[in-house]
């Protein structure tokens, strides 16, 4: 299975993951704990890991062409999701 991830310097990561939760609940499957969190899309599965003054963001799809789509919307929400604060996401994989 195709797979990105991204390692996101931030001091807000379980706020960004908080937030993306709360908006990806109303359309979307969310599990959710402590400071990690998993959501299932149509295309892939998104896991998130807040770590001190880091997010991770691991990504896995059933194919090599959704990995793009899939980075792309998670990114545009992330950065959404974080306001003023500055993400610099460069994925990997």
């Amino acid at each position: 299975m195709p797979l990105s991830r991204v390692e996101i310097a931030t001091p807000s990561a379980e706020r960004l993951i908080n937030r993306l939760c709360k908006h990806w609940a109303h359309k979307l499957e969310v599990e959710q704990s402590d400071q990690q969190a998993t959501i299932t899309f149509a295309t892939g599965t998104c896991l998130m890991l807040a770590e001190p003054d880091k997010l991770v963001v691991a990504i896995e799809t059933l194919e090599e062409e959704h990995l793009d789509e899939l980075e792309g919307v998670v990114e545009r929400h992330l950065m959404r999701m974080a306001g003023d604060e500055e993400l610099a996401i460069v994925w990997e994989n």
